[in-house]
C-alpha cells in the first residue's frame, strides 16, 4: 500500500512538471498598461466568483464603485460557519455576522474602511431553480449589504427569474434552469430575454448606450504568472476585453471584473465565459476594459480539483484568503492597478 501511494505522489508531481512546462512554452503576452479611470472600478461574479467578487469588494471597498453577485454567499461566511463551505451553500448563514466580521477585520486594518461599502452599488442574483446554491444563502448577501449601509435604491435583488446555477445571457448558452456546464443560461422574464450583464453594468454605471452589434475587438490572453504562482490556484493565463476605443485612448475608460465560477474557466468551458457570456457587447460601446481572470484545477498543490475561486482558505491559500492580502485577491488587484495605471501600494 505505501509503494502504491509512492508511486501515485510521484505520477502527480511528474504530471504537474509536465503541465507547467507546456504553459512556459506557451506563455501568453504581459497584460498591458494602461491608464482607465481607478474610480469606475467593479466586479461581479458566479459561485465561487461570486463569493469572490464580494470579497474584492469588500477588501478594496475604497476603489470598487459596484458589485454583481450571482448565486453566492455572504462575505467570511466559511468562516463563521466553522470551515463548513455547504453551510454557506445551503445552509442559512447570517449578513449581519458577516458585517460584523468586516468591521472587525477594517479595524485591524486588514481591508479598507468598511464605510466604503455603503457607497457602493451592488446586484444580488439568486435563480429559482439552482439547485447549488439555495435562495436563504443569497438572500443572506443582501441582507449583508443591507447591514453594511448600502441604500434600497443602490442595492438590486433579482429573485424571479428562472434561472439554475449561471450567469444569464440573452443568446447564449443552455436553456433556462439546466445547472450544467457551462453554467451559463438563457431565460426570460415577463417574456423578454434577460440580459443579466446589461441588469449589471446598468446598475453600476447608470445609463448605458446601445451594446455593439459588432465588437471593436477581441477578448486577448495575458500572463498571469507575473501577478501571482501557480501555488496560489491561478492559471498561468487570463483574458481581457478592451474596446478600441480605449486601446487608443483608455482615459476615462471603466474595468470590470468578472471572476467566473468553478468548473468554468477557460481550460473547462474555454471561451464561453470571456467571449460569450455577453459582457463584452455592452463594454464595447460604453467604454469599459472587462477582466477576466482565470483559476485552474489541481488535484496536488493546491488541492483544486473544481478550479474555483478561494472563498473558503482550507485547501487553497490560506486564512488570509478574505483580506487584502490573500494572494489571489492581492494578485487581481495588481492586474486592476496595470489596468488603471495605479501603483501597487
Amino acid at each position: 500500500m505505501h509503494r502504491q501511494l509512492t508511486r501515485w505522489v510521484l505520477a502527480m508531481l511528474a504530471a504537474a512538471l509536465l503541465a507547467a512546462a507546456a504553459r512556459t512554452a506557451l506563455a501568453a503576452p504581459a497584460l498591458a498598461a494602461l491608464q482607465a479611470n481607478p474610480g469606475k472600478t467593479s466586479v461581479s461574479g458566479l459561485s465561487s466568483g461570486g463569493f469572490m467578487a464580494v470579497q474584492y469588494g469588500v477588501a478594496f471597498s475604497a476603489s470598487v464603485k459596484g458589485v454583481g453577485v450571482i448565486a453566492a454567499g455572504p462575505y467570511n461566511c466559511a468562516n463563521l460557519e466553522f470551515g463548513i463551505a455547504r453551510a454557506c451553500m445551503s445552509g442559512h448563514p447570517s449578513g449581519a455576522s458577516s458585517w460584523t466580521a468586516a468591521q472587525g477585520f477594517a479595524a485591524l486594518g486588514q481591508i479598507d474602511p468598511a464605510q466604503g461599502i455603503a457607497r457602493q452599488r451592488v446586484y444580488v442574483f439568486s435563480g429559482t431553480r439552482d439547485n447549488v446554491v439555495s435562495p436563504q444563502v443569497v438572500a443572506a448577501t443582501r441582507d449583508f449589504y443591507r447591514a453594511a449601509g448600502v441604500p434600497a435604491d443602490h442595492l438590486a435583488f433579482v429573485d424571479q427569474v428562472p434561472a439554475g446555477h449561471a450567469f444569464v445571457a440573452p443568446a447564449f448558452g443552455n436553456t433556462c434552469g439546466r445547472n450544467a456546464e457551462p453554467f451559463i443560461e438563457r431565460c426570460e422574464l415577463g417574456g423578454e430575454a434577460y440580459d443579466q450583464p446589461l441588469q449589471i453594468l446598468r446598475h453600476i454605471y447608470g445609463p448605458l448606450k446601445p451594446a455593439a452589434s459588432t465588437l471593436s475587438s477581441s477578448p486577448q490572453p495575458f500572463d498571469q504568472r507575473e501577478f501571482a504562482g501557480a501555488v496560489t490556484s491561478l492559471d498561468p493565463t487570463g483574458f481581457v476585453y478592451i474596446p478600441a476605443a480605449c486601446a487608443s485612448d483608455s482615459r476615462d475608460c471603466a474595468v470590470h471584473v468578472v471572476f467566473h465560477g468553478c468548473r468554468q474557466g477557460h481550460e473547462s468551458v474555454g471561451d464561453d465565459v470571456y467571449a460569450h457570456a455577453g459582457f463584452n457587447r455592452w463594454a464595447d460601446s460604453n467604454r469599459i476594459i472587462v477582466l477576466y481572470p482565470q483559476v485552474m484545477k489541481s488535484r496536488l498543490l493546491p488541492f483544486n480539483p473544481r478550479g474555483c475561486w478561494d472563498w473558503w482558505g482550507f485547501f487553497y491559500t490560506g486564512p488570509a484568503f478574505m483580506v487584502r492580502d490573500g494572494v489571489q485577491l492581492s494578485a487581481v488587484k495588481r492586474m486592476v492597478d496595470r489596468l488603471t495605471g495605479v501603483q501597487p501600494r
